[in-house]
């Protein structure tokens, strides 16, 4: 981490991780273990968590049928008057003072307040976990570096349905644009 990235700029994005998408998870157990890890060291630091979900009005009127990436979902899906839809997983769940951010898009930018969010709170650090690592990280991780963030991935906090992109992605492709780190090393330089 570097040092003139102070705490006070920080938030740990958590991204994508509800209900309906964690069923992709080969291990949940050790995702979720380490997204703890991390979601407790933030607090303790008093760094802001921020719950990313994707989520749609119900018809999908905001939903293109020529995005390939939505435009599959069955009925009903990440619909925002179904909450046990689109909620985040119990595992993680939110705190009364978290924020939660709905978003449209791949990116936890694209379709949501997220960046109006984050210059409100002075971050200019995120730390980004979620589901998928070749989904909404690499698309957030993209729009991030365009947008001058510093930022950091929790590798063992992100999964995807393929583990060879995710190693690919976590050892190979993130590392030219974030520091790529597990949860238990983040909470380490915490406190250090």
């Amino acid at each position: 981490m570097d040092t003139d990235n102070k705490q006070s700029n920080m938030a740990l994005l958590v991204m994508d991780v509800q209900g309906a998408i964690a069923k992709m998870l080969a291990e949940p157990d050790l995702f979720f273990a380490a997204a703890n890890t991390a979601i407790l060291a933030a607090r303790q630091q008093k760094i802001p968590v921020i719950y990313v979900v994707v989520g749609f009005r119900k018809g999908y009127p905001e939903m293109s049928p020529a995005n390939r990436s939505f435009a599959q979902l069955r009925a009903g899906a990440m619909q925002l008057d179904s909450p046990e839809a689109y909620s985040v997983h119990p595992s993680v769940a939110p705190q009364a003072d978290d924020i939660i951010i709905t978003k449209k898009r791949v990116s936890a930018f694209t379709g949501s307040d997220l960046e109006v969010v984050l210059r409100s709170l002075g971050v200019r650090h995120i730390i980004l976990s979620g589901i998928a690592t070749s989904g909404v990280v690499l698309s957030t991780i993209r729009e991030a570096a365009d947008k001058d963030y510093h930022i950091s991935v929790l590798a063992d906090c992100c999964a995807d349905r393929d583990e060879e992109v995710h190693r690919v992605l976590t050892t190979k492709i993130f590392p030219r644009q974030a520091e790529v780190l597990t949860a238990e090393q983040w909470a380490a330089q915490l406190h250090s």
